[in-house]
């Protein structure tokens, strides 16, 4: 009798779950009154239930008259659609679990729901008050900032401050091989439109930010991996890969690699840079953790002097994602096309950006914040790995600093259902295919460990973890 009674709990909660995406896909007016709802069989694929568990929750929406079935045509939307509401409408159960799911739940969630799968930190973990004082004193200073387009190449009196900055991790770029962007996002998009054509390779490392991924399809092109070690790429089939698909571009973290929080050696650096001198290959060195290491990192950009290698970065991660500012530091005889893009696709800089960063920057602000920030970080993920290795989730590496933790489940176990299951508890987790081209990390999970102080989040995680390693019976 138990054993039935948790059988239709399961059940219930399955049919429940998917009311609750038709609902919601009828909520942001994803299907409208009169549209078709997908397909039994489809819509049961993609939220990994039973066909039985679909037909059972259209039937009860049937009844409570949202939907209304049309035999031999399917089912259709009755319900009136309802003023537009910008209200939190809650996470996007039916979602594939794709480069993009994170973004959009974790983008989508209120401040209330956690976020350990998210690439950032908590606001109250960023420099708010010295923000306020920047604004303060930026709106008391020249109105051109408040209200005029930025120059092409971006603010100067910033460009020198990046320019020295970047000279302290050795790499020689002078203000005007400097371009201020929006964001690193935006640095990567100008790169891939100023170098490669739809259908040109570009090669990625496996697992990497899965945003890549999305921009990379954005841009038409052929995407190939390389696995990543604690030390860099794999520099044996770094260089297959090269000699078979012969990448126009690689993408690539040096210093606290995103998801797994690795860093780049001195002899991978080097074997890298020879192989892509070989081969012709250019390296967009993604630089946006620089700041939460403790010990700098070998660079790229560094020991090629910007030749084969273009560094950007941003300040999204370390002062405010609501302060859109990045750079590209490139060759010189690349910086006017990359200009003129800047110029097409977003036309001036953003000014009051680049002045609050500039402000916080010299004020000795953003030194100060990033100090705290650095220890902050070391205790959160020493608790965090302490934590997770008491629910048996494995840490791979342990990375010597920022925000990341790139953890094994126990076997058996796989992290998108992990993070399914989480999201119906309205937590968001990242799953590692997400992070991998070739779908070879659905036992990993990468954990923020700034976004882990909320104890359910790994009383969900390890609920999931038991659930899936027990065998369900499915309606």
């Amino acid at each position: 009798m138990d054993q039935k009674l948790q059988i239709d709990t399961q059940s219930d909660t399955r049919i429940a779950v998917v009311m609750q995406a038709i609902r919601q896909m009828i909520g942001v007016r994803s299907l409208t009154p009169g549209a078709k709802l997908p397909s039994i069989r489809a819509f049961a694929a993609t939220m990994r239930v039973s066909k039985s568990t679909v037909v059972e929750a259209y039937e009860r929406l049937v009844a409570e008259g949202v939907i209304r079935s049309r035999p031999g045509s399917g089912y259709f939307v009755v319900a009136p659609l309802a003023p537009l509401s910008l209200v939190e409408t809650g996470p996007k159960f039916d979602r594939a679990v794709d480069p993009l799911w994170i973004s959009r739940q974790s983008l989508e969630a209120g401040q209330s729901m956690p976020k350990p799968g998210c690439g950032w930190l908590p606001a109250a973990w960023m420099p708010q008050d010295a923000i306020r004082r920047g604004l303060r004193t930026l709106s008391r200073g020249d109105d051109a900032v408040l209200t005029d387009y930025g120059t092409p190449l971006g603010l100067l009196a910033l460009r020198q401050v990046l320019s020295r900055r970047m000279a302290g991790h050795g790499i020689e770029a002078s203000p005007s091989q400097i371009i201020l962007t929006e964001s690193g996002t935006q640095a990567i998009d100008l790169i891939c439109r100023f170098l490669i054509e739809p259908g040109d390779t570009v090669l990625v490392d496996d697992p990497c930010y899965f945003n890549f991924h999305a921009l990379l399809r954005a841009h038409r092109a052929k995407v190939v991996s390389v696995p990543y070690t604690p030390t860099g790429p794999d520099v044996e089939l770094f260089a297959q890969v090269l000699a078979e698909h012969r990448p126009r571009l690689y993408i690539t973290n040096s210093g606290l690699h995103n998801p797994t929080g690795a860093v780049l050696s001195p002899v991978t650096a080097h074997r890298v840079l020879r192989l892509a001198e070989q081969f012709e290959l250019t390296i967009v060195e993604d630089d946006i953790f620089a700041d939460f290491e403790v010990a700098p990192a070998p660079r790229l950009a560094a020991f090629d002097g910007l030749e084969r290698v273009i560094q950007i970065g941003s300040f999204s991660k370390t002062l405010s994602a609501s302060v859109r500012c990045g750079y590209i530091a490139a060759r010189p005889d690349w910086v006017e096309g990359l200009i003129d893009l800047k110029i097409a696709t977003s036309f001036g800089g953003a000014s009051l950006s680049a002045g609050l960063v500039l402000a916080l920057l010299t004020d000795g602000s953003y030194r100060k914040h990033m100090e705290s920030l650095r220890q902050r970080l070391a205790r959160a993920m020493a608790d965090a790995s302490s934590r997770l290795k008491a629910i048996d989730i494995e840490p791979w590496i342990e990375p010597p600093a920022g925000m990341f933790l790139w953890c094994r489940l126990p076997e058996g176990v796989d992290a998108a259902d992990v993070a399914r299951h989480a999201l119906t508890e309205r937590i968001v987790l990242a799953p590692g295919n997400v992070f991998s081209l070739s779908q070879t990390a659905g036992s990993f999970m990468r954990f923020n460990v700034a976004q882990l102080s909320d104890a359910r989040v790994l009383a969900v995680t390890d609920a999931a973890i038991r659930a899936a390693r027990r065998p369900t019976v499915a309606r």
